[in-house]
């Protein structure tokens, strides 16, 4: 259902954006520039946690870019990435649609800067791949810690195949506003975020919440302990949404994970706070100094 309501909206819209074709479907990506030939400039992937979208990071990588190669893109049923008919976001499709986007774009190591659910997506990624130097994570807490969120904050009936994902079609501009104003700080204005979403949905952009929901509800696999990887986890303490999710879950897994609390942040400290964001990745970069093939 996915697919086809997408596929109408962003045919209506007349948009059309630079994709890269998977089997995920086709993703939305900007990227700065391979590096020159002989150069071992690391490369950063960041993607949004909907329903923010790749134009939120046009901050962000203008911070970032004069450092390393940055390639941001929106995840399968986000953005302008419109999800393909089969994809059901599990954690393997997630990580396929990661790998396929470093294959594709011959990016032989990254970092992945990740948030939220996609996080999740990133360390299966990471656990699959050599191609997957170290990641960053945002607001994500481990698998069964995310599972309790969804209960908690996700209305019944997104969590309901196909009811859920046409009433998040037709109600995804306004819970795109709800969602923001419950993901920031008290008295946090939202409209530095609102507009890039509004303009998005304006053009075809999705937000397929319940799907993601879902097909995270649905995962019974145990995500292994990866106790060498590199990992900086980012946690905002004002994040209203989490406020019973334990930041430090996900340090079971990663147990070199380094947990930097932003504490006049709440969901979104990579665009809250760019430019100290920007300063925790050029700290991860400096100390793991990635190989980048």
């Amino acid at each position: 259902m996915d697919h086809l309501l997408t596929a109408l909206s962003h045919r209506r819209a007349g948009v059309r954006v630079q994709t890269l074709a998977t089997r995920a479907g086709p993703l939305h990506v900007v990227d700065t520039g391979a590096p020159a030939a002989g150069s071992s400039r690391p490369c950063i992937v960041l993607t949004p946690d909907g329903p923010n979208v790749v134009a939120h990071y046009a901050e962000l990588i203008g911070l970032l870019a004069p450092h390393y190669r940055v390639v941001c893109f929106d995840m399968p049923g986000f953005g302008h990435s419109l999800p393909g008919p089969r994809y059901h976001h599990s954690l393997d499709e997630g990580a396929d649609a990661v790998l396929a986007l470093l294959e594709a774009l011959d990016i032989g190591r990254a970092t992945l800067a990740f948030s939220c659910a996609n996080g999740l997506y990133a360390l299966r990624a990471a656990q699959r791949s050599p191609r997957v130097a170290g990641l960053i994570l945002t607001q994500t807490p481990s698998l069964p810690a995310m599972q309790a969120w969804a209960y908690r904050m996700i209305p019944r009936p997104l969590r309901v195949p196909v009811l859920g994902q046409a009433l998040a079609w037709m109600a995804r501009r306004k819970m795109a506003h709800l969602w923001y104003r419950s993901a920031l700080p008290p008295g946090r204005d939202a409209a530095f975020l609102q507009q890039a979403a509004s303009a998005s949905f304006a053009q075809g952009g999705c937000f397929c919440l319940a799907s993601v929901v879902q097909g995270l509800l649905k995962e019974d696999q145990l995500l292994q302990r990866t106790p060498n990887l590199p990992c900086t986890l980012v946690w905002g303490t004002q994040d209203r949404s989490h406020r019973a999710t334990p930041p430090d879950s996900l340090q079971q897994l990663l147990q070199q994970a380094e947990l930097i609390r932003f504490d006049d942040c709440g969901h979104f400290p990579d665009l809250e706070q760019p430019g100290r964001y920007a300063e925790v990745v050029l700290a991860h970069m400096s100390k793991h100094d990635p190989y980048q093939g």
